[in-house]
C-alpha cells in the first residue's frame, strides 16, 4: 500500500482515539467547578459526594488521554520528517506553551484534587477545580491554534527553499489569531462542554432510571441539562459563523461539505444525499440556495464550486468529506431537539417520569462524541490535498526514508494496544458508575435517598 495513505491512516487511528478523551476532560471538568461551586454556595454534601465522583472518572479519563497523546508526537519525526521540518518554528511556540501553561496547569491542581480533599480549605480546593478546568481549556486553545495555523497560515514568511524550506513567525499574535482559530476554537470548546454534559446526563439518567442516587442524580441531570441545552444552541450559532470563514478562506473545503460542484452558481443546501465525484453530482435531500443563504443571506448568490479548482487541488475523496459533515449537522440538530424537548418536560413537571427519555439520554452520550469525530474528519479531509493550506501538499510532507511495511506493522501494533487500552477504559468506567458516588457520604446519601423514594417529583 501507499506510503502516503498508510502514514495518513495511522496518524488518524491515533489521534481519533486520543481525541475521544480530551474532550470529555474539558466537559467533565466545567462540570466538576459547577457541582464544587454550588457545594461551596449551598453546604449540599450531595454536591460535594458528586464533586468527589467525577474527579474519580475526570482523573481516569486523564491518564487515558495522556498516555495515547504522547505517540503523535513521535509520528511526527518518524513519518512527517518533512512537514515536520516545514512548521516545526511555527507549531513549537503554541505546543510549548500548551505544556508549560495548560498541562502543567491542570496536572498540578489536579494533584489537590485527588490528594488534598482534607488538606486544604474548601474555596482552595474550588480554585484548584477551576485551575483543572482551565487547564484542559488552555490545552484545547494552543493545539487548535497550531492546526488552524495548517487551515489559514498567517504571521509567517518562508526561508529556504525546495526540501530546505521551512515557515518562520514573523508576528506571533498574527499566527495565534490567524483567521480561522478563534471560530475553530469556540467550536471545539462547545463540543467538549457538551460531551462532558451528556456523559452527567448519562450516568445520572441511568441511576435514575435503575431507582439510585436519586435525589443526587435529579439535581446532577438538572444542571447538566441546563449546560447541554445552552451550549448546543450555541454551537449552531458558532457552526454558522464557522461555515461563513471557510467560505471565504478555504471554498474548496466548502464546495465539499455540501457536494458543490458547479463553478459560480447558486449553491444548495443537503440534508441528506450522495456524491458521486466520479460524475461531478450530488443527489439527496436539499434545500435549494440553502447553502447560498447560509453564507450570504440570499438563496440566489453564487457560490464558487469545485469545479473552479484544478482535479489536483480538490478533496479527493469528497463523498466522506459530504458524509462526515452532514453527521456532524444531523447529530447536533438531535442535540438540540432532545434537549429543548426535556426542558418543555421540565417546565411541565414530568421531565424524570418518562421513563424512555431516561433510556435515550443512557445512550445518547456517545453522540457528541461522533460528532467531535466526524468533524475533524471533514476538516481535515477537506483540506486535502494540502497539509498547510495552499503551501505544503501532503504527497510532499511524509518522510522519504520510511517504509510502507515500517508504518503498516507500527499501525497494527498500536491499534492492538489502543484497542486493549480502550477495554481497560470502558472496563474501569464502567466499575466507577456502578460502585456510584455513594463510597463518600455513604450514610447520609442513603437516607437522603430513601426519603426522597417517599417524595413525588
Amino acid at each position: 500500500m501507499d506510503v502516503e495513505i498508510l502514514a495518513r491512516m495511522q496518524f488518524a487511528v491515533t489521534i481519533a482515539f486520543h481525541y475521544i478523551f480530551p474532550p470529555l476532560s474539558i466537559g467533565i471538568g466545567f462540570m466538576l467547578v459547577l457541582f464544587e461551586g454550588l457545594y461551596l454556595k449551598t453546604g449540599n454534601k450531595q454536591y460535594e459526594s458528586l464533586t468527589k465522583f467525577w474527579i474519580k472518572i475526570f482523573a481516569l479519563i486523564f491518564v487515558i488521554g495522556v498516555a495515547t497523546g504522547i505517540i503523535m508526537e513521535f509520528e511526527f519525526g518518524t513519518n512527517w520528517a518533512t512537514y515536520s521540518r516545514y512548521v516545526g518554528d511555527v507549531f513549537g511556540s503554541p505546543l510549548a506553551a500548551e505544556g508549560l501553561f495548560a498541562f502543567a496547569l491542570e496536572s498540578g491542581f489536579l494533584g489537590v484534587l485527588l490528594f488534598g480533599w482534607k488538606k486544604v480549605k474548601p474555596w482552595v480546593y474550588l480554585l484548584s477545580t477551576i485551575g483543572v478546568f482551565l487547564g484542559s481549556m488552555f490545552s484545547a486553545i494552543w493545539i487548535v491554534v497550531a492546526n488552524s495555523w495548517q487551515q489559514t497560515p498567517a504571521g509567517f514568511h518562508i526561508v529556504g527553499k525546495g526540501m530546505n524550506a521551512r515557515a518562520e513567525i514573523t508576528d506571533f499574535w498574527a499566527m495565534v489569531f490567524n483567521p480561522s482559530s478563534i471560530d475553530r476554537i469556540l467550536h471545539v470548546w462547545l463540543g467538549a462542554l457538551l460531551a462532558g454534559a451528556f456523559i452527567v446526563l448519562s450516568v445520572h439518567g441511568y441511576y435514575i432510571y435503575k431507582n439510585r442516587h436519586i435525589l443526587m442524580s435529579k439535581r446532577a441531570f438538572k444542571i447538566a441539562l441546563v449546560v447541554a441545552t445552552v451550549f448546543s444552541l450555541l454551537q449552531l450559532y458558532i457552526g454558522q459563523r464557522s461555515a461563513e470563514g471557510v467560505a471565504k478562506d478555504q471554498p474548496a473545503k466548502l464546495a465539499a461539505y455540501e457536494g458543490h460542484f458547479a463553478a459560480y452558481a447558486p449553491a444548495d443546501m443537503y440534508l441528506l444525499g450522495y456524491v458521486d465525484n466520479q460524475n461531478e453530482k450530488t443527489t439527496g435531500i436539499k434545500i435549494p440556495g440553502g447553502l447560498s443563504f447560509l453564507i450570504n443571506y440570499d438563496f440566489h448568490t453564487p457560490v464558487r464550486g469545485l469545479k473552479s479548482f484544478p482535479t489536483e487541488d480538490r478533496p479527493s475523496l469528497v463523498n466522506a468529506v459530504f458524509q462526515f459533515y452532514h453527521i456532524m449537522i444531523i447529530i447536533g440538530v438531535i442535540l438540540i431537539f432532545l434537549t429543548l424537548f426535556s426542558c418543555f418536560l421540565w417546565w411541565r413537571g414530568n421531565l424524570f417520569s418518562k421513563k424512555w427519555l431516561l433510556l435515550i439520554f443512557v445512550f445518547a452520550a456517545i453522540l457528541p462524541q461522533i460528532s467531535n469525530q466526524v468533524g475533524w474528519y471533514a476538516a481535515e479531509m477537506g483540506r486535502q490535498p494540502w497539509v498547510v493550506y495552499g503551501l505544503l501538499r501532503t504527497s510532499d510532507a511524509f518522510s522519504k526514508s520510511v517504509t510502507s511495511n515500517q508504518i503498516l506493522f507500527s499501525l497494527i501494533l498500536f491499534t492492538a494496544i489502543y484497542l486493549l487500552l480502550f477495554v481497560l477504559f470502558i472496563y474501569l468506567l464502567n466499575k466507577k458508575i456502578m460502585h456510584g458516588p455513594f463510597e463518600y457520604n455513604r450514610e447520609d446519601s442513603l437516607k437522603s435517598e430513601n426519603t426522597n423514594l417517599l417524595i413525588k417529583e
